[in-house]
């Protein structure tokens, strides 16, 4: 799935707006946009989740906690990761949601619901 190199390459001057316009732009170039609903995101999204996952599948929790020392697992890992990333990211474009200020939204919410258990 990447849109590869380029223009913004690199983590320097990154920002979600202009992640998911170089991800809009990638996909009508290619006349990907009518395939790009809600459902058919989401089940992407799933598919490329459910990959990383299969990563991690049958490694011990040291094992998993070492995964990206080898480098053709880091790869593996980064790649799923941003095949994740660019699903939700598109879904977000396609529903109108700010990813952003959603997750500091549920941040909010969990830290009233979970407080900071007291010193005893």
């Amino acid at each position: 799935m990447g849109a590869g190199g380029g223009a913004g390459a690199g983590t320097g001057g990154l920002d979600v707006p202009t992640l998911q316009r170089r991800l809009v732009e990638f996909a009508a170039a290619r006349n990907w946009g009518p395939f790009h609903t809600p459902k058919n995101l989401v089940a992407a999204l799933s598919v490329e989740a459910s990959e990383l996952m299969e990563i991690f599948q049958w490694l011990t929790p040291e094992e998993s906690a070492r995964v990206m020392n080898d480098a053709d697992s880091a790869h593996r890992v980064t790649d799923e990761v941003a095949d994740v990333l660019a699903y939700l990211l598109q879904l977000c474009e396609v529903l109108g949601i700010d990813a952003l200020a959603a997750l500091d939204a549920k941040i909010d919410r969990n830290e009233r619901r979970f407080p900071v258990p007291e010193a005893p």
